[in-house]
């Protein structure tokens, strides 16, 4: 009887874990689209047309007309980043992997040379401009560039290889990389409402901003983790449903992010683009 209760509670607790996987992935999907559609149509978009002084009215000093070389690099760092949110959603759907295996490999490789754009692109702009937050925000910065250099890398080197279930594995790393910028402003906008923004800086040389150059992109690839191992990891009943609660609250604290940026930033903007 014992042996039977342990097993039932054993298995509430995958399935709750897997369910809360499933719409951890589900909402970060939905909340990335609309986060990459409005990267394109604001920041990718104004490289194309000539507007990139509008990129100053969000980020103060990110656009700078004497230095070509750097604003080709953030531009490209913002297009590959729209179109890897994009795509990364699209990617993530597994009814895609199944029933369109050769649509997955196409988008698969746009995927991946976007995240080559992206993290060169970022690169350049530290290189020949520097970040705003000085060099602890140029090494922050500069190593998540290189995490998703690897990741992109390992993810189609694993594909050639056959080794699936690894490739799976460093697709997810990578496209946990690829939503901390999303993340980032996110965070951001919490701490202003929690906090008022105590450690923040105008120049991002407050406390704050140093803890944020690193943590935007740290706890994803916790998560990411927990996502690939949960079985692995997660052996007792307990350390599942802990599993579980912690991502509901990863949940609860996007969908009321999501919401917030979407109602007062994202949408609107998003909506102006195409009214003209």
């Amino acid at each position: 009887m014992k042996a039977l209760q342990t097993e039932a509670r054993t298995d509430l607790g995958v399935n709750t874990l897997q369910w809360a996987s499933w719409i951890l992935g589900a909402t970060v999907w939905l909340s990335a689209l609309i986060f990459g559609l409005y990267i394109l149509v604001v920041y990718a978009y104004s490289l194309f047309s000539g507007e990139m002084m509008n990129w100053n009215d969000l980020l103060p000093g990110l656009y700078d007309g004497s230095n070509r070389t750097s604003t080709v690099g953030i531009g490209l760092h913002f297009l590959g980043g729209g179109l890897l949110l994009i795509f990364g959603c699209i990617q993530l759907l597994e009814q895609v992997r199944n029933r369109y295996p050769l649509i997955h490999r196409v988008i698969g490789r746009i995927y991946v040379i976007a995240s080559l754009v992206t993290a060169l692109g970022g690169f350049a702009f530290i290189l020949f401009k520097g970040t705003i937050g000085g060099w602890i925000m140029d090494v922050g910065f500069g190593l998540y560039g290189l995490l998703m250099l690897v990741a992109a890398w390992e993810t189609i080197r694993r594909a050639r290889k056959g080794q699936f279930e690894l490739h799976r594995a460093w697709a997810l790393r990578l496209f946990a990389l690829t939503i901390a910028s999303w993340l980032y402003r996110m965070e951001y906008g919490f701490w202003f409402m929690l906090a008022d923004g105590w450690g923040h800086q105008d120049d991002f040389h407050g406390s704050f901003d140093f803890f944020m150059d690193f943590f935007f992109y740290i706890p994803n690839l916790m998560v990411a983790e927990i996502v690939i191992r949960r079985v692995q990891l997660f052996r007792t009943p307990a350390l599942r449903f802990g599993a579980a609660a912690f991502l509901l609250l990863a949940i609860s604290f996007i969908l009321l992010g999501s919401y917030y940026f979407t109602r007062h930033l994202w949408a609107p903007a998003i909506i102006g683009f195409f009214r003209g």
